[in-house]
């Protein structure tokens, strides 16, 4: 399939184009380098792909972009560019919150009414539920979003929605849950977890630990969205891991893995829900979706590449010491 990903810089776009690439795809990306965090994480997602045969980057803001043009010979456009952050979308920040999340998913959705696409998937969240009625919830369930950030994510997805049905854009809105893994955000609740165990510094709690989240593999997200592009179904489902999980089980999973964790208690903050659990019947059966790595197995993964990264640096600033004269 020929395939074009907005964030493909981004933690979970990296690794849909690496997933995309390994099942033989043609990948044209396109990431803003934005400095919500560092970009240099960013170019350091990117030189996993950069050089490789089937891969192309453009650097550039999908409402600037000539997407017609880009558009024009995909197949299948995986819509990931978008503003994160459920805490920081309050206030004046709201604003950017509705250009990257809002407008530019309708500037994608126009540019896709002319393109002869198989497939438009779009990476929806779970905030659209805010504190659900039901656990596990289901699509079926009235989304009731309790901060700015899942007020735009179902914005957006509503906007899919519509253009699915007035104009025939054949669009997958996925609700992913929790999305975790190596290269994650750095103000994501798992890698400030993992960074506090490796360094001593106090891990910041919100609330009492006792909150549960449905946590998902990023391999499993990103295999969702290629089985959504390829299958005939359209419309809205659930991505989740298949498991809820206390923070307090995440820290003490931690601690084991890699050195225990100094926690700090604060507040519960401003639009964080108490709990998440997925039902992923719809998913299972419009496209076969199937979580396969569990929370021990991917928290696993995350310490691994953490202590590689940090055996990678200091082996760097080693050689630099070294070359330098006297």
């Amino acid at each position: 399939m020929r395939a074009f990903v907005t964030g493909a810089a981004g933690f979970i776009g990296s690794h849909l184009c690496e997933h995309l690439l390994a099942c033989g795809d043609d990948v044209v990306g396109v990431d803003a380098m934005t400095d919500y965090y560092d970009p240099s994480r960013k170019r350091r997602n990117l030189a996993h792909l950069l050089g490789r045969e089937r891969f192309t980057f453009r650097r550039g803001d999908v409402l600037a972009l000539p997407l017609d043009e880009l558009l024009a010979d995909a197949e299948v456009v995986y819509h990931l560019a978008g503003q994160p952050g459920v805490r920081a979308s309050w206030g004046r920040q709201f604003a950017l919150y509705l250009d990257r999340n809002v407008q530019a998913t309708q500037c994608v959705l126009e540019s896709a009414r002319g393109a002869r696409l198989y497939r438009l998937v779009y990476a929806s969240s779970s905030s659209v539920y805010g504190d659900a009625e039901a656990y596990p919830t289901a699509e079926t369930l009235c989304p009731r979003p309790v901060s700015p950030y899942g007020v735009t994510k179902l914005a957006a997805e509503q906007l899919c929605e519509l253009y699915r049905t007035c104009f025939g854009v054949p669009t997958v809105s996925l609700r992913l849950f929790s999305v975790y893994g190596p290269r994650q955000r750095p103000d994501m609740a798992f890698a400030r977890l993992i960074r506090a165990a490796f360094t001593g510094e106090p891990f910041p709690l919100h609330g009492d630990g006792e909150q549960t989240r449905d946590f998902t593999y990023v391999r499993d997200v990103v295999t969702a969205m290629r089985q959504a592009a390829l299958g005939p179904w359209t419309g809205v489902a659930n991505v989740g891991g298949g498991q809820r999980v206390t923070m307090n089980q995440v820290i003490a999973e931690v601690s084991e893995l890699a050195a225990p964790v100094r926690v700090l208690g604060t507040p519960v903050q401003d639009g964080d829900v108490r709990h998440t659990a997925a039902d992923i019947s719809l998913a299972r059966q419009a496209f076969g979706y199937r979580p396969s790595v569990g929370i021990s197995e991917g928290l696993a993964a995350m310490v691994l590449a953490e202590r590689e990264e940090r055996w990678a640096t200091e082996v760097a600033e080693l050689a630099a010491h070294a070359a330098v004269p006297g």
